[in-house]
């Protein structure tokens, strides 16, 4: 499978290579960042308000030493799909003074039984701080 040759490519590309089956879908972790929490607060209250589908969840990177949202969308993981959601949300986000930074998945989706629910390993992009 052949992927563009930038970061969402390449991203992509890494989880086809390690066994992820990309035709189905995955909970996707879209990671927002915001220097205030007032800020961070207000994001999450207006996607709450718009009842998107999906989980959240906010919480102080302290490597990162910022608030971040994660807006965590159960999806099929295809390149289009994936940009299109990364620039809306990076469009949501600058409405409150925060960005978008980076995108990942578990990578053990629910069903895999060897793994405990807590694992938290992120598989992210070249900018994604996890």
């Amino acid at each position: 499978m052949q992927f563009p040759d930038d970061d969402n490519g390449k991203m992509l590309q890494a989880m086809a290579e390690s066994g992820i089956d990309l035709s189905k879908a995955l909970d996707v972790d879209f990671f927002l960042v915001f220097d205030d929490k007032r800020d961070a607060e207000s994001a999450l209250e207006d996607l709450v308000a718009r009842e998107d589908d999906g989980d959240l969840e906010i919480n102080f990177n302290e490597e990162l030493e910022k608030w971040e949202l994660i807006v965590t969308l159960n999806m099929v993981p295809e390149y289009d799909a994936i940009v299109e959601r990364e620039v809306a949300l990076n469009n949501f986000a600058a409405e409150y003074d925060g960005m978008t930074d980076g995108w990942g998945v578990m990578q053990h989706q629910e069903g895999d039984e060897e793994f405990a629910d807590d694992d938290h390993d992120h598989e992210c992009g070249e900018h994604c701080h996890h």
